[in-house]
């Protein structure tokens, strides 16, 4: 049963590939779902549209990240792409696929992370935008837009995935599933406010929970680390194995988050602002220059160094929410405060 599964995601991967002119396309869409785009780019842009949406996308964001982590672990069974290219060498066939990822990806294939930690993160801004064209338009193509485009993307998303070989067909339509079930399933339960030992007690669960999951299958003898190695072995060119595709990457993201996230909305920069209301033209100022920073931050510094490397990470990803909620609205508030105060003789 999951050889066909296989042999046919391995034609429809060679089908995708043979549409000419569209791996600038497919690589732009996969970008798109990359899970840390929800960190440093939906989390900033939804915030600043309805701060309970930006938060509800932060919340979903890792949580979904947490799970799709876990799961791959207790799907250690299933193959990415990567096997695709052991099984051929084993088997002394020839493989004929001619595009292969521009990174080597670490992680187990299934569910893809892409499609379901993007679906479920998004949920939030689908709903509401859904919502609110529902009470601004009675035709029925406006009211059901939002779900379209939303759907359009994860389909586009996981396409991508399997254009550059780092899905199965059955991979991504399971990651696409599942992340549109947790968004339903969440999104009303995303904590919003909440005093500050719940952001470090939730911290420690997605730390001590992962590191027990990860432990105990060690010790029954479940090799977790098949992909890693298994990408070490086929990777034509070792600088390609990314750091940041490692499953405790995704882990060391979520936790710092939720830290961050909680020291950030008991900041006094916070605070201070939180009853301001921002104008429409501040929060783009504010939506822009965020990104552009978290954009700059998560691109610089990247150690060689294993351990130094998640460090550093946890420091950005714990650093993020406070850009975000906190130093950039008092920034923007500040200079706009300045620009419209009487001068002083």
């Amino acid at each position: 049963m999951m050889d066909a599964f296989y042999s046919n995601g391995v034609w429809f991967a060679e089908l995708l590939q043979q549409v000419p002119c569209l791996e600038d396309f497919w690589l732009w869409v996969t970008f798109l779902g990359d899970p840390k785009c929800v960190f440093i780019i939906y989390f900033p842009l939804t915030y600043f549209l309805d701060w309970k949406v930006g938060l509800k996308v932060l919340w979903l964001g890792l949580i979904s990240e947490w799970f799709n982590l876990v799961s791959k672990w207790f799907l250690f069974g299933e193959r990415p792409f990567w096997w695709i290219l052991e099984s051929a060498y084993t088997r002394n066939t020839e493989v004929s696929l001619h595009q292969f990822p521009a990174s080597c990806e670490t992680g187990p294939g299934s569910p893809s992370g892409h499609c379901m930690i993007t679906g479920a993160a998004l949920w939030p801004l689908v709903t509401t935008l859904t919502v609110w064209s529902s009470q601004h338009s009675k035709s029925w193509m406006k009211k059901a837009a939002p779900f379209t485009v939303y759907l359009l993307l994860l389909l586009a998303v996981g396409l991508s995935r399997i254009f550059i070989l780092a899905h199965f067909p059955h991979q991504v339509l399971g990651g696409i599933l599942v992340g549109i079930a947790l968004g339903w399933l969440l999104e009303s339960w995303t904590p919003l406010e909440k005093e500050l030992s719940f952001f470090l007690r939730a911290s420690l669960f997605l730390l001590l929970s992962a590191l027990a999951t990860y432990g105990t299958l060690i010790a029954l003898g479940v090799d977790l680390n098949w992909s890693i190695n298994l990408a070490i072995k086929w990777c034509a060119n070792p600088k390609w194995i990314r750091i940041d595709t490692r499953p405790f990457a995704s882990l060391t993201r979520d936790v710092a988050t939720a830290l961050g996230l909680g020291l950030a909305l008991h900041s006094s920069y916070y605070n201070h602002l939180k009853w301001e209301k921002l104008s429409r033209s501040q929060r783009v100022w504010c939506a822009s220059l965020a990104t552009l920073i978290l954009k700059v931050l998560s691109n610089t510094v990247q150690p060689e160094n294993l351990a130094l490397w998640y460090g550093v990470t946890f420091v950005k990803y714990a650093t993020f929410p406070w850009v975000v909620v906190a130093l950039v609205p008092r920034l923007v508030h500040t200079i706009a405060s300045r620009k419209t105060s009487p001068h002083q003789e």
